[in-house]
Protein backbone atom coordinates (compact mmCIF):
# COMPACT_ATOMS: atom_id res chain seq x y z
CA UNK A 1 0.00 0.00 0.00
CA UNK A 2 1.14 3.69 -0.64
CA UNK A 3 1.52 5.93 2.36
CA UNK A 4 -0.35 9.09 1.66
CA UNK A 5 1.83 12.49 3.33
CA UNK A 6 0.57 13.40 6.70
CA UNK A 7 -0.48 17.25 6.84
CA UNK A 8 0.91 19.29 9.26
CA UNK A 9 -1.42 19.92 12.62
CA UNK A 10 -0.37 23.02 13.35
CA UNK A 11 -1.09 24.91 10.12
CA UNK A 12 -5.36 24.66 10.43
CA UNK A 13 -5.02 25.67 15.10
CA UNK A 14 -2.65 28.66 13.87
CA UNK A 15 -5.87 29.26 11.21
CA UNK A 16 -8.65 29.56 13.99
CA UNK A 17 -6.52 31.55 16.65
CA UNK A 18 -5.59 34.48 14.16
CA UNK A 19 -9.26 34.89 13.70
CA UNK A 20 -10.13 34.50 17.04
CA UNK A 21 -7.77 37.19 18.11
CA UNK A 22 -8.76 39.36 14.83
CA UNK A 23 -12.50 39.13 16.49
CA UNK A 24 -11.45 40.37 19.50
CA UNK A 25 -10.01 43.57 18.94
CA UNK A 26 -10.99 46.57 19.01
CA UNK A 27 -11.51 48.11 15.59
CA UNK A 28 -10.12 51.32 15.21
CA UNK A 29 -11.64 54.54 15.85
CA UNK A 30 -10.84 57.83 14.65
CA UNK A 31 -11.51 60.75 17.47
CA UNK A 32 -15.02 61.12 16.11
CA UNK A 33 -15.70 57.71 16.50
CA UNK A 34 -14.32 57.33 20.03
CA UNK A 35 -16.70 60.53 20.76
CA UNK A 36 -19.56 58.81 19.59
CA UNK A 37 -19.12 55.71 21.90
CA UNK A 38 -18.22 57.97 24.62
CA UNK A 39 -21.42 59.56 24.80
CA UNK A 40 -23.49 56.28 23.93
CA UNK A 41 -22.15 54.95 26.96
CA UNK A 42 -22.81 58.24 29.22
CA UNK A 43 -26.48 58.35 28.06
CA UNK A 44 -26.78 54.58 28.58
CA UNK A 45 -25.64 55.57 32.53
CA UNK A 46 -27.86 58.60 33.19
CA UNK A 47 -30.58 56.17 32.08
CA UNK A 48 -30.27 53.70 34.82
CA UNK A 49 -30.88 56.78 36.84
CA UNK A 50 -34.73 57.21 35.92
CA UNK A 51 -37.01 54.69 38.56
CA UNK A 52 -40.71 55.08 39.29
CA UNK A 53 -42.36 54.88 42.88
CA UNK A 54 -45.36 52.45 43.22
CA UNK A 55 -48.45 54.31 44.76
CA UNK A 56 -47.84 51.91 47.84
CA UNK A 57 -44.18 52.80 47.78
CA UNK A 58 -41.79 55.48 48.92
CA UNK A 59 -38.65 56.48 47.29
CA UNK A 60 -35.43 56.36 49.84
CA UNK A 61 -32.51 58.06 47.89
CA UNK A 62 -28.94 56.90 48.78
CA UNK A 63 -26.14 58.76 48.06
CA UNK A 64 -22.73 56.95 48.46
CA UNK A 65 -25.15 54.74 50.77
CA UNK A 66 -26.67 58.22 53.36
CA UNK A 67 -30.22 58.91 53.36
CA UNK A 68 -30.08 61.84 50.91
CA UNK A 69 -33.99 62.42 50.15
CA UNK A 70 -37.58 60.58 49.86
CA UNK A 71 -39.71 60.68 47.00
CA UNK A 72 -43.75 60.44 46.62
CA UNK A 73 -44.98 57.82 43.92
CA UNK A 74 -44.26 58.54 40.39
CA UNK A 75 -41.42 58.99 37.87
CA UNK A 76 -38.32 60.12 39.46
CA UNK A 77 -34.59 60.75 38.44
CA UNK A 78 -31.27 60.39 40.58
CA UNK A 79 -27.81 60.33 40.03
CA UNK A 80 -26.92 56.89 38.44
CA UNK A 81 -25.12 53.85 40.17
CA UNK A 82 -22.37 54.07 42.17
CA UNK A 83 -22.97 57.74 43.14
CA UNK A 84 -26.57 56.93 44.06
CA UNK A 85 -29.22 54.26 44.17
CA UNK A 86 -32.86 53.98 45.50
CA UNK A 87 -34.66 51.86 48.25
CA UNK A 88 -38.84 51.06 47.39
CA UNK A 89 -39.81 49.99 50.67
CA UNK A 90 -43.92 49.31 50.77
CA UNK A 91 -45.76 51.91 53.02
CA UNK A 92 -49.31 51.24 52.40
CA UNK A 93 -48.90 47.99 53.78
CA UNK A 94 -50.45 46.79 57.47
CA UNK A 95 -47.96 44.89 59.44
CA UNK A 96 -49.02 42.38 62.24
CA UNK A 97 -47.05 42.22 65.17
CA UNK A 98 -47.88 39.73 68.57
CA UNK A 99 -46.82 41.20 71.58
CA UNK A 100 -45.91 38.90 74.76
CA UNK A 101 -43.31 37.12 72.89
CA UNK A 102 -39.89 36.98 74.41
CA UNK A 103 -37.17 38.70 72.90
CA UNK A 104 -35.29 35.52 71.12
CA UNK A 105 -38.22 34.68 69.39
CA UNK A 106 -39.07 31.65 71.27
CA UNK A 107 -42.16 30.28 72.70
CA UNK A 108 -44.48 32.69 74.44
CA UNK A 109 -44.00 31.74 78.81
CA UNK A 110 -46.26 33.30 81.09
CA UNK A 111 -43.43 35.57 82.91
CA UNK A 112 -43.20 37.53 79.98
CA UNK A 113 -47.12 38.35 79.58
CA UNK A 114 -47.26 39.34 83.16
CA UNK A 115 -48.48 42.71 84.08
CA UNK A 116 -49.09 44.45 87.28
CA UNK A 117 -52.61 46.16 87.41
CA UNK A 118 -53.29 49.45 89.57
CA UNK A 119 -54.47 47.88 92.41
CA UNK A 120 -51.29 45.71 92.88
CA UNK A 121 -52.88 42.59 91.05
CA UNK A 122 -51.00 40.50 88.58
CA UNK A 123 -53.06 39.34 84.86
CA UNK A 124 -51.25 38.30 81.70
CA UNK A 125 -52.37 39.40 78.61
CA UNK A 126 -51.85 39.34 74.81
CA UNK A 127 -51.98 41.70 72.19
CA UNK A 128 -52.07 42.51 68.44
CA UNK A 129 -49.93 45.77 66.94
CA UNK A 130 -51.49 46.37 63.47
CA UNK A 131 -48.62 49.08 62.47
CA UNK A 132 -47.47 50.39 59.01
CA UNK A 133 -44.37 52.65 57.73
CA UNK A 134 -45.29 56.53 57.83
CA UNK A 135 -41.60 57.69 56.94
CA UNK A 136 -39.42 55.20 54.48
CA UNK A 137 -36.44 57.14 55.15
CA UNK A 138 -36.73 57.24 59.44
CA UNK A 139 -37.79 53.82 59.58
CA UNK A 140 -34.46 52.72 57.47
CA UNK A 141 -31.97 55.10 58.98
CA UNK A 142 -33.22 56.83 62.31
CA UNK A 143 -33.56 53.28 64.10
CA UNK A 144 -31.21 50.13 64.13
CA UNK A 145 -33.52 47.64 64.27
CA UNK A 146 -36.99 48.92 63.68
CA UNK A 147 -39.13 45.74 64.61
CA UNK A 148 -37.63 45.28 67.77
CA UNK A 149 -37.67 48.71 69.00
CA UNK A 150 -41.03 48.84 68.41
CA UNK A 151 -41.77 45.60 70.38
CA UNK A 152 -40.14 46.75 73.29
CA UNK A 153 -41.87 50.88 73.12
CA UNK A 154 -45.31 49.26 72.57
CA UNK A 155 -44.98 46.43 75.53
CA UNK A 156 -43.48 49.26 77.43
CA UNK A 157 -46.83 51.53 76.87
CA UNK A 158 -49.39 48.87 77.23
CA UNK A 159 -47.35 47.84 81.13
CA UNK A 160 -47.69 51.14 82.04
CA UNK A 161 -51.41 52.01 80.65
CA UNK A 162 -51.98 48.27 82.69
CA UNK A 163 -50.31 49.62 85.87
CA UNK A 164 -52.49 52.51 86.32
CA UNK A 165 -55.58 50.65 85.53
CA UNK A 166 -57.31 48.35 88.34
CA UNK A 167 -57.42 44.55 87.44
CA UNK A 168 -61.40 44.91 87.51
CA UNK A 169 -61.33 47.71 84.44
CA UNK A 170 -58.72 45.97 82.36
CA UNK A 171 -60.85 42.48 82.48
CA UNK A 172 -64.23 44.14 81.41
CA UNK A 173 -65.55 47.88 80.41
CA UNK A 174 -61.86 49.22 80.73
CA UNK A 175 -60.61 47.47 78.14
CA UNK A 176 -61.43 49.69 75.27
CA UNK A 177 -60.09 53.00 77.39
CA UNK A 178 -56.59 50.75 77.87
CA UNK A 179 -56.11 49.59 74.08
CA UNK A 180 -56.90 53.36 73.00
CA UNK A 181 -54.44 54.94 75.72
CA UNK A 182 -51.89 52.45 74.96
CA UNK A 183 -52.00 53.33 71.05
CA UNK A 184 -51.84 57.17 71.80
CA UNK A 185 -49.10 56.46 74.55
CA UNK A 186 -47.17 54.22 71.64
CA UNK A 187 -47.56 56.64 69.07
CA UNK A 188 -45.91 59.61 70.55
CA UNK A 189 -43.29 57.61 71.68
CA UNK A 190 -42.24 56.42 68.34
CA UNK A 191 -42.79 60.34 66.89
CA UNK A 192 -40.20 61.60 70.05
CA UNK A 193 -37.92 59.49 68.70
CA UNK A 194 -38.56 59.66 64.68
CA UNK A 195 -39.01 55.82 64.20
CA UNK A 196 -41.15 56.88 61.23
CA UNK A 197 -44.08 54.08 62.73
CA UNK A 198 -47.74 54.62 62.42
CA UNK A 199 -49.64 52.77 64.85
CA UNK A 200 -52.97 51.34 63.22
CA UNK A 201 -54.64 49.72 65.82
CA UNK A 202 -54.38 47.49 69.56
CA UNK A 203 -56.16 44.33 70.23
CA UNK A 204 -55.98 42.96 73.91
CA UNK A 205 -56.52 39.06 72.56
CA UNK A 206 -56.65 37.27 76.00
CA UNK A 207 -56.55 39.32 79.51
CA UNK A 208 -56.31 36.72 82.31
CA UNK A 209 -55.21 36.11 85.40
CA UNK A 210 -52.05 33.79 86.04
CA UNK A 211 -52.89 30.28 85.96
CA UNK A 212 -52.04 29.56 89.27
CA UNK A 213 -54.66 31.79 90.83
CA UNK A 214 -57.45 31.75 88.20
CA UNK A 215 -59.84 29.38 90.23
CA UNK A 216 -59.62 31.71 93.05
CA UNK A 217 -59.73 34.78 90.81
CA UNK A 218 -62.95 33.14 88.92
CA UNK A 219 -64.47 33.01 92.83
CA UNK A 220 -63.81 36.52 93.56
CA UNK A 221 -65.23 37.89 90.29
CA UNK A 222 -68.36 35.24 90.60
CA UNK A 223 -68.96 36.73 94.71
CA UNK A 224 -68.75 40.81 93.28
CA UNK A 225 -71.14 39.81 90.40
CA UNK A 226 -73.70 38.90 93.13
CA UNK A 227 -72.83 41.71 95.37
CA UNK A 228 -73.35 44.27 92.49
CA UNK A 229 -76.79 42.38 91.43
CA UNK A 230 -77.98 42.56 95.07
CA UNK A 231 -76.91 46.30 94.97
CA UNK A 232 -78.85 46.19 91.44
CA UNK A 233 -81.44 44.85 93.02
CA UNK A 234 -81.49 47.20 96.30
CA UNK A 235 -81.10 50.47 93.88
CA UNK A 236 -84.62 49.09 92.24
CA UNK A 237 -86.41 48.93 94.98
CA UNK A 238 -85.16 51.98 96.49
CA UNK A 239 -86.32 54.04 92.98
CA UNK A 240 -89.17 52.30 93.31
CA UNK A 241 -90.24 52.92 96.51
CA UNK A 242 -88.86 56.25 97.22
CA UNK A 243 -91.09 58.08 94.78
CA UNK A 244 -93.68 56.84 96.07
CA UNK A 245 -93.23 57.37 99.74
CA UNK A 246 -92.44 60.76 98.24
CA UNK A 247 -95.80 61.28 96.67
CA UNK A 248 -97.06 59.76 99.66
CA UNK A 249 -95.54 62.43 101.98
CA UNK A 250 -96.42 65.38 99.43
CA UNK A 251 -100.56 64.05 99.09
CA UNK A 252 -100.40 64.15 103.07
CA UNK A 253 -98.65 67.66 103.23
CA UNK A 254 -101.43 69.04 100.81
CA UNK A 255 -104.42 67.19 102.24
CA UNK A 256 -103.22 68.61 105.90
CA UNK A 257 -103.18 72.42 104.31
CA UNK A 258 -106.48 71.76 102.71
CA UNK A 259 -107.76 70.35 105.82
CA UNK A 260 -106.32 73.43 107.99
CA UNK A 261 -107.24 76.49 105.46
CA UNK A 262 -110.62 74.43 105.70
CA UNK A 263 -110.76 75.01 109.10
CA UNK A 264 -109.80 78.09 109.61
CA UNK A 265 -111.80 79.51 106.83
CA UNK A 266 -115.02 77.87 108.55
CA UNK A 267 -113.56 79.52 112.13
CA UNK A 268 -113.42 82.62 110.65
CA UNK A 269 -116.71 82.84 108.73
CA UNK A 270 -118.27 81.69 112.83
CA UNK A 271 -116.47 83.73 114.39
CA UNK A 272 -117.58 86.58 111.98
CA UNK A 273 -121.20 85.12 112.78
CA UNK A 274 -121.06 85.33 116.06
CA UNK A 275 -119.94 88.73 115.86
CA UNK A 276 -122.79 89.98 114.07
CA UNK A 277 -125.43 88.24 116.34
CA UNK A 278 -123.61 90.01 119.55
CA UNK A 279 -123.81 93.55 117.45
CA UNK A 280 -126.87 92.82 116.79
CA UNK A 281 -127.44 91.90 120.55
CA UNK A 282 -126.15 94.65 121.97
CA UNK A 283 -128.03 97.03 119.17
CA UNK A 284 -131.43 95.36 120.23
CA UNK A 285 -131.64 93.05 122.92
CA UNK A 286 -135.18 91.89 122.70
CA UNK A 287 -135.34 91.20 118.91
CA UNK A 288 -132.45 88.90 118.60
CA UNK A 289 -133.04 86.90 121.83
CA UNK A 290 -136.35 85.90 120.27
CA UNK A 291 -134.87 85.90 116.55
CA UNK A 292 -131.88 83.14 118.03
CA UNK A 293 -134.90 81.47 119.78
CA UNK A 294 -137.59 81.44 117.30
CA UNK A 295 -134.49 79.68 114.70
CA UNK A 296 -133.56 77.44 117.61
CA UNK A 297 -137.17 76.25 117.36
CA UNK A 298 -137.57 75.61 114.06
CA UNK A 299 -134.08 74.08 113.61
CA UNK A 300 -135.32 71.88 116.50
CA UNK A 301 -138.86 71.05 114.84
CA UNK A 302 -137.71 70.58 111.26
CA UNK A 303 -136.65 67.35 112.86
CA UNK A 304 -139.13 65.69 114.72
CA UNK A 305 -142.28 63.89 113.14
CA UNK A 306 -144.46 64.64 115.90
CA UNK A 307 -145.19 67.77 117.96
CA UNK A 308 -147.14 67.79 121.81
CA UNK A 309 -149.39 70.16 122.07
CA UNK A 310 -150.90 71.47 125.49
CA UNK A 311 -154.35 71.69 125.39
CA UNK A 312 -155.01 73.28 128.85
CA UNK A 313 -153.46 76.50 127.67
CA UNK A 314 -151.66 76.79 130.78
CA UNK A 315 -148.76 77.98 128.54
CA UNK A 316 -146.94 81.54 128.51
CA UNK A 317 -148.43 82.10 125.09
CA UNK A 318 -151.59 80.56 123.26
CA UNK A 319 -150.78 78.01 121.33
CA UNK A 320 -152.24 77.90 117.45
CA UNK A 321 -154.27 74.49 117.06
CA UNK A 322 -152.13 71.85 114.94
CA UNK A 323 -153.06 69.39 111.98
CA UNK A 324 -150.85 66.79 111.54
CA UNK A 325 -150.75 67.41 107.56
CA UNK A 326 -147.37 65.16 107.50
CA UNK A 327 -149.73 62.09 108.40
CA UNK A 328 -152.70 62.93 106.91
CA UNK A 329 -151.23 63.31 103.07
CA UNK A 330 -150.04 59.99 103.04
CA UNK A 331 -153.03 58.53 104.43
CA UNK A 332 -155.19 59.88 101.60
CA UNK A 333 -152.71 59.04 98.67
CA UNK A 334 -152.94 55.37 100.12
CA UNK A 335 -156.69 55.64 99.58
CA UNK A 336 -156.56 56.67 96.40
CA UNK A 337 -154.16 54.12 94.96
CA UNK A 338 -156.05 51.12 96.67
CA UNK A 339 -160.30 51.54 96.91
CA UNK A 340 -162.18 49.63 98.67
CA UNK A 341 -163.65 46.31 97.20
CA UNK A 342 -166.58 46.19 95.36
CA UNK A 343 -166.64 50.08 94.65
CA UNK A 344 -166.05 51.67 91.11
CA UNK A 345 -163.26 53.87 90.44
CA UNK A 346 -164.43 58.10 91.51
CA UNK A 347 -164.84 59.08 87.99
CA UNK A 348 -166.43 55.69 86.09
CA UNK A 349 -170.41 56.29 84.86
CA UNK A 350 -172.47 54.22 83.46
CA UNK A 351 -172.18 55.06 79.77
CA UNK A 352 -171.40 51.75 79.30
CA UNK A 353 -174.63 50.00 79.54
Amino acid sequence: MEETPEQPADSSDDGVREKFLAFLKPPTLDRRGWAVLAGLTLAIWLSTGFYKVQPDEQGVVLRFGAWAATTPPGLHFHAPWPIESVLLPKVTQIRQMLLGLPPNGGPPSGRDREMLTGDENILEADADLLWQIKDAGQYLFNVADPETALRVAAESALREVVGRTPIQGVLSDKRRQVVDETADLLQSVLDREGAGIRVVQIQLTRVDPPGAVIDAFNDVQRARADQERSRNEAQAYANDILPRARGDAVRIVQDADAYKSQTVNLAQGEAGQYSAIYRAFADAPTVTSWRLYLQAMDALLSKSSRVIVDSTGRGALPLAPYLPLGEIKPQAQSAVQSPAAGQAPAGSTGAGK
